[in-house]
């Protein structure tokens, strides 16, 4: 069941581990929200039990989980298909496991950042991790996937006396990086309380959202429906004004300065003004994935999406005609409608 009070702020083989900030509710206040777990500056504490851990995809996000995990003195395994990003993580101080059931050896908790529900279900179940952790220990499921997929594997794994954290994440590959993500936590209390360590290690702001597989999910799902509408509304607002000639800084520096202004607005412009498309942590296929989630659940329970299945066609353009691109490659998709692209210092007219 989801709780009351919730504050809102990975592709298997290549793209396995590919992923995706908001202030803390409160702010301000002097009041603390007791849906947020306590985090002591992301170091643990002394006297705790020694605890491993584990990351099966070693992309945007679960390389800068990986990272931050070994950083706060954790020993951490970890398995991608892709060799490099094996390197990259041996290079940082990780353990290279063979395949995904060698991560779960010895292990306590394991964070799984893959793609889709398919990706999850491979790794962990059957002979996956399922299969190889200690009765006890827990899967932390970081990747956003549908509800009903991490109710599924919730249950499979209660057979094998293994948990399940159901905790996707908001804050992008800076906020994997910085250790600073937003967890939207669904479990018992007192399993959450067991495993805060180790999602400490890797997010400033943990978000108890429910009790149950599932329950992460749904709230990941709300995100996401917002935050592509945000994302699409940028990307017309851009290219209006490429066509009308007003130059990207002009709008940057009012968008950023006004109620529009948010770190979603805001770093998108950044993005396409600099005409940076490609390699920048956040690749299409995530948010488009995200948007069908979010789709699918609102199907589910009956609830219109008008602005969010918009957005979701927006992405869907932009990947047919971008697929290598990040989510700003949405806006080149209008500005080859209109014939006219946004740059920092002038709207650019195409002939």
């Amino acid at each position: 069941m989801l709780a009351g009070t919730v504050a809102v702020s990975h592709n298997f083989g290549e793209n396995l581990g590919r992923g995706y900030l908001l202030d803390p509710p409160n702010a301000g206040n002097g009041k603390r929200n007791p849906s947020i777990m306590a985090n002591s500056g992301h170091s643990r504490n002394r006297g705790e039990r020694h605890m491993n851990a584990g990351v099966i995809g070693l992309g945007d996000m679960g390389s800068g989980m990986a990272r931050n995990l070994i950083g706060n003195g954790f020993e951490v395994a970890g398995f991608d298909l892709d060799a490099d990003r094996m390197t990259a993580f041996a290079e940082m101080g990780g353990r290279p496991a063979a395949d995904a059931a060698a991560v779960g050896v010895g292990a306590d908790a394991v964070f799984v950042m893959v793609m889709n529900g398919d990706q999850a279900r491979s790794v962990i179940l059957g002979d996956g991790l399922a299969s190889s952790m200690t009765p006890g220990s827990a899967v932390i499921l970081s990747a956003t996937i549908k509800p009903r997929e991490a109710r599924e594997i919730g249950e499979a794994l209660a057979c094998v006396g293994l948990h399940l954290i159901d905790t996707p994440v908001s804050g992008g590959f800076p906020g994997s990086r910085d250790g600073t993500l937003t967890m939207m936590a669904a479990a018992p209390d007192g399993i959450l309380d067991r495993f805060a360590p180790v999602m400490e290690a890797v997010s400033a702001n943990i978000h108890r959202v429910g009790s149950g597989p599932g329950d992460g999910q749904i709230v990941k799902a709300c995100l996401q429906s917002l935050i592509g509408a945000q994302f699409s509304a940028t990307f017309e607002a851009a290219v209006l004004a490429a066509k009308a000639g007003v130059p990207g800084q002009v709008i940057l520096d009012v968008f950023s300065t006004s109620s529009a202004g948010c770190g979603i607005v805001n770093n998108a412009l950044e993005k396409i003004i600099d005409r940076r498309f490609e390699g920048t942590g956040s690749h299409i296929n995530t948010m488009h994935k995200d948007l069908a989630i979010s789709m699918d659940l609102a199907d589910a329970i009956g609830v219109p999406m008008h602005t969010a299945a918009a957005a979701l066609q927006i992405f869907r353009a932009g990947r047919s005609k971008y697929p290598d691109g990040d989510n700003w490659a949405c806006a080149r998709v209008i500005e080859d409608i209109v014939g006219a692209e946004l740059h920092r210092h002038m709207a650019k007219t195409r002939k």
